[in-house]
């Protein structure tokens, strides 16, 4: 009767065991679609960025202020609700700040588009260190602007958003960025 009594036991923490472990498995895979879904969000800031940050290098001021424009939408669209309390602190204050940096863009000249952009490219790298990012990305830098000033790109090819065809490649990769 002992046996038959542990046996049971047993089994019973067995069923509890493999329940939770199937509810747990359950929140993993609920979990890691919210994460693609919050990837996409980013994945679309940063992909705004790219394209003020390419009108800045062509010295094009009217699709920089375009795609300010744009990044301006793609920032109030971002939802944080996906990250932990404290983190979802820290993303408000970074967009808030990006978005007010884009929207000086949206409406001003080249040189002062380049000014907003400085802050701009702080910004999007903070808010990529908390979000990740799918592909790798290089943080470029060049030691003349504004006594130096960085800025995310694609490729590790420098192109200077900030002198534009004036100084097209000054600067160097200063950290590749992988998740």
């Amino acid at each position: 009767m002992k046996n038959l009594k542990i046996g049971i036991a047993a089994m019973l923490l067995l069923v509890v065991s493999f329940t939770n472990a199937q509810e747990k498995e359950k929140m993993d895979h609920s979990k890691m679609k919210m994460d693609k879904m919050q990837d996409a969000k980013a994945e679309a800031v940063l992909a705004d960025y790219f394209m003020v940050k390419d009108a800045l290098v062509g010295d094009n001021t009217k699709k920089a202020a375009q795609m300010g424009t744009k990044l301006v939408a793609s920032l109030k669209a971002f939802d944080s609700s996906s990250y932990t309390k404290e983190q979802q602190e820290e993303l408000a204050d970074i967009i808030e700040d990006a978005t007010e940096q884009a929207e000086h863009i949206a409406k001003n000249a080249i040189d002062h588009q380049r000014e907003h952009f400085k802050t701009l490219s702080k910004d999007i790298t903070d808010m990529v260190a908390i979000t990740g990012i799918k592909n790798t990305l290089y943080q470029q830098f060049c030691p003349m602007y504004d006594r130096g000033s960085a800025w995310l790109s694609t490729s590790n090819e420098v192109r200077n958003p900030y002198y534009g065809s004036k100084m097209l490649k000054c600067g160097k990769v200063q950290k590749e960025i992988n998740n």
